[in-house]
Protein backbone atom coordinates (compact mmCIF):
# COMPACT_ATOMS: atom_id res chain seq x y z
CA UNK A 1 0.00 0.00 0.00
CA UNK A 2 0.92 3.71 -0.72
CA UNK A 3 0.29 6.49 0.94
CA UNK A 4 2.05 9.88 -0.45
CA UNK A 5 2.27 13.84 1.06
CA UNK A 6 2.48 16.80 -1.16
CA UNK A 7 3.82 20.49 0.09
CA UNK A 8 3.51 22.99 -2.06
CA UNK A 9 4.98 26.70 -2.38
CA UNK A 10 8.01 25.94 0.30
CA UNK A 11 10.00 29.65 0.28
CA UNK A 12 13.58 27.25 0.08
CA UNK A 13 15.26 26.61 -3.49
CA UNK A 14 14.75 23.23 -4.69
CA UNK A 15 18.49 23.00 -5.37
CA UNK A 16 18.98 23.61 -1.90
CA UNK A 17 16.29 21.20 -0.24
CA UNK A 18 17.37 18.60 -3.24
CA UNK A 19 20.80 18.08 -0.68
CA UNK A 20 18.34 16.70 2.34
CA UNK A 21 15.66 15.12 0.68
CA UNK A 22 18.80 12.64 -1.21
CA UNK A 23 19.51 11.66 2.49
CA UNK A 24 16.69 10.09 3.15
CA UNK A 25 16.10 8.26 -0.43
CA UNK A 26 14.95 4.63 0.16
CA UNK A 27 15.13 4.66 3.85
CA UNK A 28 12.69 3.48 6.31
CA UNK A 29 10.43 5.93 7.80
CA UNK A 30 11.76 5.87 11.64
CA UNK A 31 15.56 6.15 10.42
CA UNK A 32 14.90 8.73 8.25
CA UNK A 33 12.92 11.03 10.73
CA UNK A 34 15.73 10.20 13.29
CA UNK A 35 18.40 11.28 10.64
CA UNK A 36 16.21 14.68 9.75
CA UNK A 37 16.18 15.82 13.34
CA UNK A 38 20.50 16.03 13.26
CA UNK A 39 20.37 17.80 10.07
CA UNK A 40 21.01 21.24 10.43
CA UNK A 41 19.68 22.75 7.01
CA UNK A 42 16.21 24.05 7.00
CA UNK A 43 14.90 22.73 5.02
CA UNK A 44 15.05 19.06 7.07
CA UNK A 45 12.25 20.53 9.19
CA UNK A 46 9.78 20.55 5.75
CA UNK A 47 10.73 17.09 4.61
CA UNK A 48 10.60 15.94 8.12
CA UNK A 49 6.62 17.53 8.78
CA UNK A 50 5.80 16.19 4.83
CA UNK A 51 7.09 12.58 5.71
CA UNK A 52 5.10 12.24 8.89
CA UNK A 53 2.37 13.50 6.85
CA UNK A 54 2.45 10.93 4.66
CA UNK A 55 3.14 8.35 7.03
CA UNK A 56 -0.12 9.62 9.03
CA UNK A 57 -2.11 9.33 5.51
CA UNK A 58 -0.74 5.58 5.19
CA UNK A 59 -1.73 4.73 9.24
CA UNK A 60 -5.01 6.69 8.88
CA UNK A 61 -6.45 5.69 5.45
CA UNK A 62 -4.48 2.24 4.55
CA UNK A 63 -4.42 1.06 8.75
CA UNK A 64 -0.52 0.01 7.81
CA UNK A 65 1.84 -0.06 10.74
CA UNK A 66 4.68 3.14 10.92
CA UNK A 67 7.11 0.18 11.20
CA UNK A 68 6.46 -1.13 7.99
CA UNK A 69 6.88 1.64 6.19
CA UNK A 70 9.79 2.99 3.92
CA UNK A 71 10.30 6.04 1.90
CA UNK A 72 9.84 4.52 -1.83
CA UNK A 73 9.61 7.84 -3.84
CA UNK A 74 10.50 10.99 -2.76
CA UNK A 75 11.41 14.08 -4.91
CA UNK A 76 11.57 17.72 -5.58
CA UNK A 77 10.35 20.13 -8.47
CA UNK A 78 11.08 24.04 -8.53
CA UNK A 79 8.18 25.98 -8.03
CA UNK A 80 6.68 29.68 -8.68
CA UNK A 81 9.48 31.94 -8.50
CA UNK A 82 8.45 36.03 -6.77
CA UNK A 83 10.39 38.56 -8.57
CA UNK A 84 12.11 42.02 -6.71
CA UNK A 85 14.05 44.47 -6.98
CA UNK A 86 16.80 45.88 -4.84
CA UNK A 87 17.99 49.21 -5.02
CA UNK A 88 21.69 49.84 -6.21
CA UNK A 89 24.56 52.47 -6.62
CA UNK A 90 23.74 55.19 -9.01
CA UNK A 91 19.85 55.03 -9.52
CA UNK A 92 20.40 51.57 -10.48
CA UNK A 93 18.33 48.47 -9.52
CA UNK A 94 19.11 44.70 -9.43
CA UNK A 95 16.45 41.91 -9.58
CA UNK A 96 16.10 39.61 -7.07
CA UNK A 97 14.74 36.15 -7.45
CA UNK A 98 13.18 34.35 -4.46
CA UNK A 99 12.26 31.03 -5.43
CA UNK A 100 10.36 28.08 -4.30
CA UNK A 101 9.63 24.79 -4.62
CA UNK A 102 7.49 21.42 -4.41
CA UNK A 103 7.87 18.54 -2.55
CA UNK A 104 5.98 14.97 -3.15
CA UNK A 105 6.22 11.99 -0.84
CA UNK A 106 5.38 8.29 -1.05
CA UNK A 107 5.87 6.19 1.36
CA UNK A 108 4.86 1.84 0.86
CA UNK A 109 5.03 -0.96 2.71
CA UNK A 110 6.43 -3.00 0.35
CA UNK A 111 3.47 -4.78 -0.50
CA UNK A 112 1.31 -3.94 -4.05
CA UNK A 113 -1.94 -4.03 -4.43
CA UNK A 114 -3.86 -4.89 -7.54
CA UNK A 115 -5.04 -2.39 -9.60
CA UNK A 116 -7.43 -2.80 -12.01
CA UNK A 117 -6.95 -1.30 -15.51
CA UNK A 118 -10.64 0.17 -16.57
CA UNK A 119 -10.98 0.78 -20.31
CA UNK A 120 -7.84 -0.86 -21.73
CA UNK A 121 -7.88 -2.08 -24.89
CA UNK A 122 -6.33 -5.32 -25.57
CA UNK A 123 -4.31 -5.90 -28.48
CA UNK A 124 -5.21 -8.41 -31.24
Amino acid sequence: MEARAVVKYIRIPATKMKYVVDLVKDKKVSDAIDLLSLTPKAAAVCVKKAIQSAVANATENAKVKEEDLFISKIYVTQGPTLKRFRPRARGKADRERKRSSHLYVWVSNGKAEEVKKIGSKSES
